[in-house]
């Protein structure tokens, strides 16, 4: 499982000109899942992501986590993280989970960091979407259940 991970003060998702997700101050999130990921990689990332320790404190310290900072989370799917683009022109993506494997398994990581309390916003599975974001900093991290 990989997730980009950024922070921002707002960010926002649109299917067909309608916003399916917003939020203000928090965490988008680009989720991309692969054959071999399984409900352990799952419930290690949501735990890795609630934990990261990447909003800033009184002392202006990144010290503070989604959660304690007050944010909110915007969760895409997005099966291209997984793309090769080693070889040639056009990227394989050979190694991103098919849509009935997939699907399932962002359903669950996004349960598993609702559980944490937090509030989680979503675009929709496997549609075409619009992401914005004001990104926060910037920060932004590239997280792998696999390294």
């Amino acid at each position: 499982m990989k997730v980009v991970v950024q922070r921002c003060s707002s960010a926002q998702v649109a299917v067909e000109g309608e916003t399916t997700g917003r939020i203000g101050r928090g965490l988008l999130l680009l989720v991309g899942i692969t054959h071999e990921d399984s409900e352990a990689d799952l419930r290690w990332m949501a735990d890795k992501i609630v934990g990261l320790r990447i909003f800033e404190d009184e002392s202006g310290k990144m010290n503070l986590s989604v959660k304690e900072a007050g944010g909110d989370i915007l969760s895409v799917s997005q099966f291209t993280l997984y793309g090769d683009a080693r070889k040639g022109r056009r990227p394989n993506f050979m190694a991103a989970a098919r849509p009935e494997q997939a699907e399932p398994m962002y359903e669950a990581f996004n349960a598993a960091l609702r559980a944490s309390g937090l509030k989680v916003e979503t675009g929709r599975f496997g549609a075409m979407m619009d992401v914005s974001l004001v990104n926060d900093g910037p920060v932004t991290l590239v997280i792998d259940s696999k390294e």
